[in-house]
């Protein structure tokens, strides 16, 4: 029998969560601190178009890092962000303007069938690649996802915040990109970051897990939503548990959190304690829940479910409050 309130601290392996630079924020103001590092020649940058990342070649020894010269070289730059500094060197993001890139005209030699797709207009031999599918496909290191996750969720929120939402009128860059000025009115802008609980509820020896119409055939994961202007995040984890599945929640306790850069969430892990079992689903919400027992989960984990039901992937943070669960004595 689970003693809620038990679990130990834990460091998830989540994808995006491992992250090693110093964003050196106390600096981020010094012009002249930031124009050393764009200067030195170690710097270098992700490059960001159309909400993909630029790849260096499409070998499978393909990087998503490029010194500040080539990144300029790439196409039109709209803006470019300080994101921090490792020991070694500094990391950049450089956002290229939508119009950098364009759907290739003529038909690909290995599939003349396959739908046209986008390629930047000045280097047309460089990959364009998804962040999720590099996570999955692992073709990243961890601290390298990470850093990527930051680029993106922080070059997104520039691409379309580019006008002051007081006056209208254009903003510009600042503070090395972590925020806009409108040099119209003075007002000033932040990136943001969209709150997102994710818990598993717990009764006893068994957990809750749903499932969404778009999610992969036999997967479950754990419920989710946003978190809501003057909310707390366990009246959040209550009211979305309830909302979805008419489950009444006790102790709601913290776990983890993940960034998700899809765009700019941050994931908060919870296990909840459930103080009902009767379900009644919200079919506008999910397309099925039920609760597993530990044995189940564990099986599901190992890839041996009797049913071939999964869990989420292991990017996912879902993935590591289930297996919290299950390793839970």
């Amino acid at each position: 029998m689970t003693k809620f309130g038990s679990y130990p601290d834990r460091s998830m392996a989540n994808g995006y969560g491992q992250n090693p630079l110093d964003r050196l924020s106390d600096r981020r103001d010094d012009v002249a601190v930031i124009a050393a590092l764009k200067a030195d020649p170690s710097s270098v940058s992700f490059v960001i178009v159309l909400d993909k990342f630029v790849l260096t070649s499409s070998s499978s020894q393909a990087q998503g890092l490029f010194s500040l010269k080539d990144s300029e070289a790439l196409g039109f730059v709209q803006d470019v962000a300080f994101l921090g500094r490792d020991q070694e060197r500094a990391y950049f993001a450089t956002l290229l303007s939508d119009h950098s890139a364009g759907h290739r005209a003529e038909a690909l030699a290995s599939d003349p069938a396959a739908p046209p797709h986008i390629v930047l207009t000045q280097r047309p031999d460089l990959p364009l690649a998804d962040l999720r599918a590099l996570a999955v496909q692992g073709l990243m290191e961890p601290a390298i996802l990470g850093m990527m996750a930051e680029a993106k969720s922080l070059m997104h929120w520039h691409a379309r915040h580019r006008f002051c939402s007081v006056c209208g009128q254009a903003s510009v860059l600042a503070s090395a990109g972590w925020k806009r000025e409108c040099l119209s009115c003075q007002a000033q802008h932040f990136p943001r970051t969209d709150p997102v609980v994710i818990m598993l509820a717990i009764d006893g020896d068994h957990c809750l897990l749903g499932r969404q119409p778009r999610f992969g055939k036999g997967m479950y994961s754990a419920l989710a939503g946003f978190l809501e202007p003057g909310e707390t995040i366990e009246a959040a984890v209550r009211r979305e548990i309830f909302e979805e599945a008419r489950i009444e929640i006790g102790r709601v306790r913290y776990l983890a959190s993940q960034p998700w850069p899809f765009p700019a969430s941050l994931m908060i892990g919870c296990h909840a304690e459930a103080l009902s079992r009767e379900l009644i689903i919200d079919r506008t919400e999910l397309e099925d829940a039920r609760w597993f027992s530990r044995h189940e989960a564990r099986l599901m984990l190992e890839g041996k479910h009797a049913d071939g039901l999964l869990p989420p992937g292991r990017i996912a943070i879902a993935y590591h409050l289930l297996k919290a669960f299950v390793e839970e004595d």
